[in-house]
């Protein structure tokens, strides 16, 4: 593979060439060589430098954009070929919406090692809409996401079905009531995910199952932190019972008990649009989808 499509990453990407060189232990008169052959090859400026930074110019970016795509396919090729020789092993890099990944994942990735314990599964939490922007960047070998999703340059398959409870703190006045009008929670403060998010999508289909438009949301990056709020007194919130579980059982959060909760999403798998994949992801789309 050409070393200078490497060596041009690291520089985009560091912003300096005394810190990509210390990255690729090479001198740097050396990653200087590297980036000007390639600038005689494609024929064109791709860098601007100065004093005090050194940035893509437009021809470096679209350079970077597909730098990146062409390693990322000469990677899967190799671990392929590996794969015909050798059982599961190698990176196998996994997104995953949050509910999933901080609460789930986890748990799976040590059943999987404990049956493949050469792969190095590494795992990157984002929100659903960049969990499909990463496969379709060829980010990451596997995905999965929550929520209703469409996206026909990548294949997605439900796998799970997750229950969202609308969850209040231990104390909470309507947790003694036999029967709960839908109206009441009007006035509750409502703690919500950030836009993009598979759980702020439910959360919406679960305002149109109550019958109104909370008067006052707060916004949140992580269910976590909605969690500690809840617990706080801040709000209330619709949550998954995956991310739940432990504050349930030590009676932290309750479950309000009201009609036509608990709703349901998918959890789905999210692959690429390939003939072939490597075996370590084959093993684990095994292993999601069979349990």
């Amino acid at each position: 593979m050409d070393q200078s499509l490497t060596v041009f990453i690291i520089v985009a990407e560091q912003r300096n060439f005394t810190r990509a060189a210390e990255i690729l232990h090479m001198t740097q008169p050396a990653v200087s060589n590297y980036i000007q052959t390639l600038e005689r090859t494609l024929d064109t400026k791709l860098l601007e430098r100065t004093n005090k930074y050194v940035r893509l110019n437009k021809a470096g970016d679209i350079v970077y954009h597909h730098a990146k795509e062409i390693l990322s396919l000469y990677t899967r090729m190799e671990n392929l070929l590996d794969d015909l020789k050798h059982t599961a092993s190698g990176t196998l890099t996994i997104g995953s919406s949050f509910t999933y990944g901080e609460y789930i994942l986890p748990h799976k990735i040590a059943k999987l090692l404990n049956v493949y314990p050469l792969l190095k599964p590494n795992i990157i939490i984002r929100n659903t809409n960049d969990i499909i922007d990463l496969m379709m960047q060829q980010q990451i070998d596997v995905g999965i996401i929550e929520g209703e999703m469409k996206n026909n340059k990548v294949n997605i398959k439900p796998f799970a079905l997750d229950r969202l409870s609308i969850i209040v703190p231990s104390n909470h006045p309507l947790l003694a009531k036999k029967e709960i009008d839908p109206l009441e929670l009007i006035e509750e403060t409502w703690l919500v995910r950030e836009e993009g998010s598979g759980t702020k999508e439910m959360q919406e289909k679960g305002f149109k199952q109550l019958g109104f438009t909370p008067k006052k949301i707060m916004e949140f990056g992580s269910t976590q932190v909605i969690k500690e709020s809840i617990e706080a007194g801040l709000g209330i919130s619709l949550l998954s019972h995956s991310a739940i579980r432990k504050e349930l059982e030590l009676g932290k959060l309750m479950v309000l008990d009201i009609e036509g909760f608990p709703i349901t999403r998918n959890f789905s798998l999210v692959t690429p649009n390939v003939t072939f994949q490597t075996k370590a992801s084959e093993v684990f789309k095994k292993l999601i989808i069979n349990e």
